[in-house]
Parts: structure tokens; sequence; C-alpha cells
């Protein structure tokens, strides 16, 4: 039950060489998310391994080019590898009619349906529920309208503890009541209580995603207690200024939010092009919150699973 962030693009705006502009991919239980569509995305997702067919759904923060410009080569080359299987887009509104010019004029083989799902909300708000994952998108800080995404693994169903089976002759449907997570009341009265016949076998995770932005005082309720954070940190501190004009952030205040929201992990990415190294933006954040780690082009972030005891007898 795989749950990992692929980084494919740490750029910004500017191009640089060896490096790409945003694009992610998000693995959960199989399914294979795309996280922004900067250009290059299609040979980025054949050099790691992913195929173009297999994108279960693309979330798109903002249209800025660096965020989008990859997008409709890689439905041009999914039409060619002869996908059919629906597409669902998840982007501002404004998309719609960059995907209208882009059908009428280049769209002649795509035989598959692209869903626009437009995005809308301010505060966190679920815009796709899979059976084992649920997808939230919230309003960024940025010139545009922008979106951040929270992907949340689902509670998985509840485990009986077998030795409770026959101690207490459990029947086949009260079982099955305790592991939809309900109180048994048998007919005597006796309450079996969920907590003392079930337990979870392992804890959902979670990972947010935060690019462009700049600090708000929201943002750190909309993500608290994640596994991984992935934020932007375009601007070391010598660039503060900088930063608060264009409506990016620093490394030191991409580790302000994670402390304040109590992340697990946090990696940064889409790096100034004046960068040559962005190892002083590391080190930055990570003098704030010291689990910060650099993205990378083809750098894989795993979130273990971590299992739970059914408690022996």
């Amino acid at each position: 039950m795989d749950f990992s962030l692929t980084t494919m693009g740490t750029a910004s705006a500017r191009p640089v060489a060896n490096k790409y502009p945003s694009a992610h991919v998000l693995k959960i239980h199989g399914r294979l998310f795309l996280i922004d569509c900067g250009e290059g995305v299609q040979l980025q997702l054949s050099r790691y391994g992913f195929s173009h067919v297999k994108i279960d759904r693309v979330f798109i923060s903002h249209l800025h080019g660096d965020h989008l410009f990859g997008c409709f080569g890689l439905l041009s080359t999914m039409a060619l590898m002869g996908r059919t299987a629906p597409l669902y887009i998840y982007a501002p509104g404004r998309f719609s009619e960059i995907l209208a010019f882009f059908m009428k004029h280049f769209g002649e083989g795509v035989v598959f349906d692209i869903i626009h799902v437009p995005l809308t909300s301010t505060a966190p708000e679920i815009v796709f529920e899979g059976r084992s994952v649920e997808v939230s998108a919230f309003s960024l800080n940025h010139r545009i309208e922008t979106f951040g995404f929270l992907f949340k693994e689902k509670e998985p169903a509840r485990n009986i503890r077998k030795w409770k089976i026959e101690s207490d002759n459990l029947t086949l449907s009260e079982i099955g009541t305790l592991k939809r997570g309900e109180d048994v009341v048998r007919a005597d009265g006796e309450v079996l209580k969920v907590e003392d016949f079930t337990y979870i076998p392992y804890k959902g995770r979670s990972m947010a995603f935060c690019s462009d932005t700049a600090p708000f005082p929201e943002l750190a309720s909309y993500i608290r207690g994640v596994d991984l954070l992935y934020h932007e940190a375009t601007f070391a501190e010598d660039l503060v200024d900088m930063a608060r004009k264009t409506f990016h952030s620093t490394g030191a205040q991409a580790a302000t939010v994670a402390l304040e929201a109590g992340v697990g992990r946090m990696v940064i990415g889409h790096f100034s092009s004046r960068y040559r190294d962005p190892d002083v933006i590391l080190k930055e954040a990570q003098a704030i919150f010291p689990a910060t780690e650099l993205a990378r082009e083809g750098m894989k972030f795993d979130i273990p699973l971590v299992r739970y005891p059914a408690e022996a007898k």
C-alpha cells in the first residue's frame, strides 16, 4: 500500500539547465496523481518510470506557465498512446477556456473525455473522494488564483481482536456491526464497545502541496499534522523583499509554516534560478524546521505505513 511523492520538476519560471518546472507524481495504493504540468512533464514521466496513460487524475495549482505548459503536450501524447479512459483535471475556472482552445486547434486525435473540475474553495473542501483517498483543495496567497491540495489516505476498516470472538461468543452479526465501528447492544442489555473489540490496523497517511504562495495566517490550520508537506521555497532570506513582491516564500517562511502546522516532514522546491545551489535555502529552513529536505529531480519521498498492534490478550 504505497504512498510516495516523486518530484520531477523543482525549478521556478525561468528555464535552468538540467532542471524542470513544477511537476510531481503522488502514488497512493497504485494510483498515480499528477500535481502540476510544467514543460517537459512527458519526458520526466518517462524518465522516472511512470506510464502516461496510467495517470489517474491531474491537479493544477494555478495557470502560470511553469505549472501548466506541459499539460497539452501530455494530452496529445496520451491520445497517441491510445488512452480511452476519461481524464479528470482539477484546475482554476479559467482552465476551461484554455482547454477549449487546445481541443479546437490541436485535439483532433483526443478521443477520451477530458473533464475539467473547477476549483473554487477558500478553506479546504473535498474535490475528489475515492475508495482509499480523498483530496481537498484550498486557496493560497499568490498573484493569481492559486490552490493547494491535501491528500488523505482514508482510515482503513477496523479489525476484530480475534481472541474476543471465542471469549465473548461473538456472532457473525455482532462481528460485522463492530467492524463497521458501531457498538453492539445485546438482548440482556450488555454493551460491547467498539474500542474493546476492534482496532485500526494502520494510520492513514497524508500529504499537502503548497505552491505557489506567500505566507498567510490560515495556512498552518489547513494542513495541520500532515505526514509530508511540499512547500515552495523560491528564495533565500537575502531576497525576502522579492518574495514579498512576487507572492512567493523563502525557505525560512516555509519552515515557519511547517513548524506551526506540526507536520512530520517538509520537502521544499520551486527554487529561483538565481541560486545555483539551493543548499542556502535548505540551511535557512532547517534552522527553523530541521526535518526539511531539498526536492531534486527524480527524488522519491516515501511515507511509510505505521501499523497498530492488535494488543495481545
